[in-house]
């Protein structure tokens, strides 16, 4: 990015805010549109979502990571 942010950091701050976004969506289209009044079940649903982005995220930096060296 050229301002003096290391790329592995900002990776991560990226993968965390897109987390959080995941959970928020996840857990509105779970109330709003599917209509679940489960409180329980919309949490796991959305958490379920969110840890699967963050994982793959992971997955794909380590990746690219090992690719670098």
């Amino acid at each position: 990015m050229g301002f003096g942010v290391d790329k592995s950091k900002e990776t991560l701050t990226m993968q965390e805010i897109l987390t959080v976004i995941t959970y928020l969506v996840v857990w509105l289209i779970c109330k709003k549109v599917v209509g679940i009044q489960s409180g329980l079940v919309t949490l796991v649903v959305s958490l379920g979502a969110a840890v699967s982005v963050y994982v793959i995220f992971a997955v794909k930096w380590h990746e690219d990571r090992k690719r670098d060296k």
